[in-house]
């Protein structure tokens, strides 16, 4: 997969002039339509929001609160997903524990302990072994936890991710897609912001457009 542009989002997301908030955003540039929709898996009427993201990611991060938030207030309206970016490729470790942690049934409590290692604990989660620690010290049994991590379930859905990337083009994180069918970022529509907060509520505010927009062929 190529490489994602992680690093050239944190250095420049926050550099330049005001941003106008998207009410009415653009195709092409607040966001774009996938040349090759994506099935979903909502039912109903309800929107289908993937998250693609990475535990190790400062944007990501940053943007989980404020994420969070637009969630509860989107209720049932949408079904959302996460897709952990497999960023060292199709044995990623963050990747796996997402995976882990999601078929445990256990993101509920866990997830944001994850993000608070990485980025307030500093703590050093790059290997297997490190995440299984992990799991272990966090009150997770450690032997059912390796029994899932090491499931044909788990392992087979870690090595499609990147051909999941693949189908929905994305290149970096974080990255929101809307009914298979939009996708937006904060790299999208900083449009040179300064301030971190009026990025992520204008991302949100794509991305109320979009939802509605896609509830209305619903």
């Amino acid at each position: 997969m190529r490489f994602l542009r992680l690093a050239s989002l944190v250095l420049s997301l926050f550099a330049g002039a005001a941003l106008a908030s998207p009410a009415n955003p653009v195709d092409g540039v607040d966001y774009t339509t996938l040349s090759a929709p994506q099935p979903t898996q909502a039912t109903g009427k309800k929107v289908e929001v993937i998250e693609f993201f990475m535990y190790h990611c400062p944007v990501c991060n940053a943007l989980e609160p404020a994420f969070e938030e637009w969630v509860r207030k989107q209720g049932e309206r949408i079904a959302l997903r996460r897709v952990h970016v497999p960023y060292t490729g199709p044995n990623d470790p963050e990747a796996h524990l997402f995976l882990t942690l999601e078929a445990m049934g256990r993101l509920g409590d866990m997830h944001e302990k994850v993000f608070h290692a990485r980025h307030v604990e500093r703590q050093r989660l790059k290997s297997d072994e490190d995440m299984i620690n992990w799991a272990a010290k966090n009150g997770i049994d450690r032997d059912k936890f390796v029994e899932v991590w090491s499931s044909f379930g788990v392992t087979t859905k870690l090595r499609r991710l990147s051909q999941v990337m693949q189908n929905y083009g994305v290149d970096s994180a974080p990255t929101l897609v809307i009914d298979g069918r939009y996708m937006t970022s904060p790299s999208m529509v900083r449009n040179g912001a300064s301030d971190q907060a009026q990025v992520f509520r204008a991302t949100l505010q794509v991305a109320d457009a979009l939802v509605a927009k896609a509830a209305q062929s619903k």
